[in-house]
């Protein structure tokens, strides 16, 4: 009797429970949904770029290879405005704006997180209170000192606003606190200066952190349209977006070449989002508050 109340229990464990496996399901079911729905408007715009004009809002996710127009969509899409031109221009204003944050914000970050002075906890109040204010309260103010100075459709009208980043700081302090002090006494202790410290020990430990926060600062200010709409007026310095909403205003709206143009614009931040997506996703999950 007991040898087969062992045998019972002991198939009740190796059976496999169907509940863990119905939860993973559902969990990557909802998953697939909410992935759907945000690839829904990409997959489109795909569609539409390599499509005929004609043909996009009549069976929108068709595709019939004898009515593609993609060489066409693109080649107008290339011509018809100065579309790397405005790449270009976005391109150094992302890398200047990430250049400029990476430096000052890892500089406050380690100075919040490893050093002890007065005032640093109301400076890092500050900063907290710096996220909770909208790019739109100062945009007035900073648009007229740059036009009493001059310095409207120039790149760093462009990028001034930008050179400051309270979430950079917010994110690197973060990461910064888990480093062991031990370890950065002991550096000081052999002769390191706070500057060899950071560059030699907190930013290789920080590099999920920093890419992270690139992806985002390059993905933020490369679609902003926002500020480039308020400071520049010249076909010269616009970046993609505003030079895509110039596109669309001289051509009219032709979604197939207006889509091909969004793709051409849309195509470098995938990249980089690929080429970065292992780091970012450490970056992530791995910065916690300590």
């Amino acid at each position: 009797m007991t040898s087969a109340k062992l045998d019972v229990s002991t198939q009740e464990l190796r059976a496999p429970s169907l509940a863990p496996s119905l939860a993973a399901a559902v969990r990557h079911g909802l998953l697939l949904i909410f992935a759907a729905i945000i690839l829904l408007p990409f997959a489109w715009m795909i569609l539409a770029a390599v499509k005929d004009p004609s043909d996009i809002f009549s069976d929108p996710f068709s595709l019939d290879p004898a009515k593609l127009r993609a060489v066409e969509n693109f080649s107008k899409a290339l011509t018809a405005a100065p579309m790397g031109l405005f790449m270009l221009n976005s391109l150094i204003v992302v890398v200047g704006v990430l250049s400029v944050q990476l430096i000052t914000s890892v500089a406050a970050a380690y100075a919040l997180a490893q050093l002890k002075f007065r005032g640093q906890t109301l400076l890092f109040g500050l900063v907290l209170f710096a996220l909770c204010i909208p790019v739109q309260v100062p945009a007035l103010p900073m648009y007229i000192a740059l036009a009493k100075l001059g310095l409207l459709n120039s790149y760093f009208a462009l990028m001034f606003p930008w050179f400051f980043s309270a979430f950079a700081i917010f994110l690197f302090r973060q990461h910064f606190r888990t480093y062991p002090q031990e370890i950065i006494n002991a550096a000081r202790i052999d002769g390191f200066t706070e500057i060899e410290i950071v560059l030699r020990l907190i930013v290789p430990s920080a590099l999920p952190a920093i890419a992270a926060f690139s992806v985002f600062s390059v993905t933020a200010h490369w679609n902003d349209l926002y500020w480039p709409l308020i400071v520049v007026n010249v076909t010269e310095k616009m970046t993609a977006p505003l030079g895509l909403l110039n596109f669309q205003s001289a051509e009219g709206v032709s979604y197939g070449p207006l889509m091909a143009a969004a793709t051409i614009i849309t195509s470098p931040l995938v990249c980089v989002f690929l080429l970065a997506r292992r780091y970012f996703v450490e970056g992530v999950t791995m910065t916690g508050v300590k």
